[in-house]
């Protein structure tokens, strides 16, 4: 939005305001979920594994359905877009690794064992 000027100061202070908010309890709930409670590994599963992807995917996936193609976006985007772009796509590839870590085997021992 800054970039690109299409935000204010007051909608990209907000933005920032959110996703400072959401970062510092996902880090509370690792804290707590490095402690072995339960509930804080199902609200980081649900809370950004969930509906963290989703918020990442949702409009990339609303400009393919509405017949975007991947080639255009690419021929249109800069240098910037490609990095932003770059960024998310690791952003959710390690979300999605970090969700299926949490439920392995050796970490539900790991909770069944603190829990006690």
């Amino acid at each position: 939005m800054a970039a690109g000027g299409t935000g204010s100061a007051g909608e990209i202070g907000t933005g920032l305001a959110v996703r400072l908010t959401v970062f510092t309890l996902a880090v509370l709930c690792a804290r707590r979920m490095r402690g072995g409670a339960r509930w804080a590994r199902v609200a980081l599963a649900l809370g950004l594994g969930v509906l963290g992807t989703a918020s990442m995917v949702v409009r990339p996936l609303g400009y393919l359905a509405d017949g975007g193609s991947v080639a255009d976006a690419l021929a249109r985007a800069g240098a910037l877009d490609l990095l932003f772009g770059a960024g998310r796509g690791v952003r959710v590839a390690a979300v999605l690794v970090a969700v299926a870590l949490m439920f392995r085997p050796a970490a539900n021992l790991y909770f069944r064992r603190t829990a006690r």
